[in-house]
């Protein structure tokens, strides 16, 4: 099953390669026997889907969770190993649209008002007042 990540880009199912092994944690008899985890792993290095851009700004931006090239994602949530995929499935998904979104926009210097800077002085002036107001007369 192909697996469509944004409208532009679908990660074919013959990319995707799945392993399953017991999952951990409390389950009774039920988790003794049946291999309910999912590792799903797909990569990104060597994808014929992705453009060079895109190859490059997710070789940058998932680089941390990159392991030879190859994006893994596990899933354990559920007994049931039909739903741990889907949930896989939906993380790989999430984690490939969040590398592949722009990222923020460059901030551009202003400088501040005439008014801000008046707003800025008036209040430093005020404050001084205060202070000034705050002390013991002094004696000549």
């Amino acid at each position: 099953m192909d697996l469509p990540v944004s409208p532009a880009l679908t990660i074919p199912a013959a990319e995707l390669q799945w392993r399953f092994s017991r999952s951990s944690g409390p389950g009774g008899q039920h988790v003794n026997t049946t291999d309910s985890r999912v590792a799903l792993s797909w990569n990104v290095a060597g994808s014929a889907v992705l453009s060079d851009e895109q190859r490059a700004a997710l070789l940058e931006r998932l680089g941390q969770r990159l392991i030879a090239g190859s994006l893994m994602v596990t899933a354990s949530e559920q007994r049931s190993q039909l739903r741990n995929r889907e949930i896989a499935l939906a993380k790989l998904a999430e984690a490939v649209a969040r590398g592949l979104e722009p990222g923020p926009a460059t901030r551009r210097r202003t400088k501040p008002t005439r008014g801000s800077k008046v707003r800025r002085l008036d209040a430093k002036k005020q404050r001084s007042v205060t202070r000034q107001q705050r002390q013991k007369p002094r004696r000549d």
